[in-house]
């Protein structure tokens, strides 16, 4: 079994200028079910640049669509699996923001552990069986993460989801979710040219604006 995980992003990542940061998603649990639902996304896509006049070089996001547009996106994604990560700022411990290193290591903390309660709850309703997962596709939307930043991103997904956690406070070791899981493969990518991408902005837009 495959399942392939679209991710985006909405807010900033700081002390001063957003109540909240956002991290949304859609999950797929089969390359077949992946490539129906970009289809459908990309006639339901064409349909709202025709109504809002876009230019061709034009993405139909958050950003350029107006409300009435990015609610008919959403609805048309009721039947995806979808999951959302909300960040309270003002809840966040200051030395955090003290450095890019920290911010970033809290923010992949925070987007692990959210993808890893989506996937529990698909495990618990039965539609992943935890023996049969050998591959995870992640796609995130590119940003201004570091190249060494994106490295420890995916070393601590393959992690949480292949080889397990250890707590060293605790001498606890936590055996991955997916015991049987081959491959974890993580590429950020311009949502101009990754289709399924752009329905985690819509998400996270609906989110962050929530």
């Amino acid at each position: 079994m495959d399942i392939y995980i679209y991710s985006d992003e909405s807010g900033v990542f700081d002390a001063y200028h957003n109540k909240f940061f956002i991290f949304a998603g859609t999950v797929f649990l089969s390359k077949k079910d992946k490539d129906i639902w970009q289809r459908k996304y990309l006639h339901n896509e064409r349909s709202i640049r025709n109504s809002e006049s876009l230019m061709l070089g034009d993405e139909v996001k958050g950003t350029t669509i107006s409300n009435k547009s990015k609610a008919k996106l959403y609805r048309s994604l009721n039947n995806v699996e979808k999951f959302g990560i909300v960040i309270s700022e003002e809840r966040v411990l200051n030395n955090i923001f003290e450095s890019k290193k920290s911010k970033q290591r809290y923010l992949d903390y925070a987007y692990k552990i959210g993808v890893k309660r989506k996937l529990q709850d698909l495990i618990n309703l039965g539609k992943i069986d935890p023996q049969e997962v050998e591959q995870i596709h992640f796609f995130v939307d590119e940003h201004s993460t570091a190249t060494n930043g994106r490295y420890e991103l995916r070393e601590n997904l393959e992690q949480e989801f292949k080889l397990g956690t250890y707590n060293f406070d605790y001498s606890k070791f936590f055996p991955p979710i997916f015991p049987k899981l081959v491959s974890l493969d993580l590429q950020f990518c311009d949502s101009k040219k990754q289709t399924l991408v752009r329905t985690a902005d819509i998400i996270a837009n609906r989110l962050y604006y929530a």
